[in-house]
């Protein structure tokens, strides 16, 4: 089977884990959160304001805000832009992501 990686001739990078709502999931280096989490075939990580409408990535390139979410604690984080780290612990994101501050 081809894949992207073998048609450039890429070699695998260095694996390890991070924490999405819980449950761990392989990434590799350099690898945004988005492209883990599409890896492991979760496609919403977000939930809107109103309506609670399921979120993923969209663009891709950090423009739509639609793919956001939760970082070790920080919110609002663009998955489609944040390099997964070792140990990083990402969550669903439900609407403004600050309960505290919503309106």
């Amino acid at each position: 089977m081809r894949s992207p990686r073998a048609l450039v001739g890429g070699s695998p990078q260095a694996r390890f884990t991070v924490d999405f709502d819980g449950r761990e999931l392989p990434a590799l280096e350099g690898q945004s959160i988005a492209a883990a989490l599409w890896a492991a075939g979760i496609l919403a990580w977000r939930t809107t304001r109103e309506g609670g409408a399921p979120r993923g990535a969209f663009c891709g390139i950090g423009s739509c805000y639609d793919c956001l979410v939760t970082v070790n604690g920080l919110p609002n984080q663009r998955a489609c832009l944040v390099p997964a780290r070792p140990g990083d612990a990402v969550t669903t994101q439900e609407g403004t992501g600050r309960a505290d501050l919503a309106v």
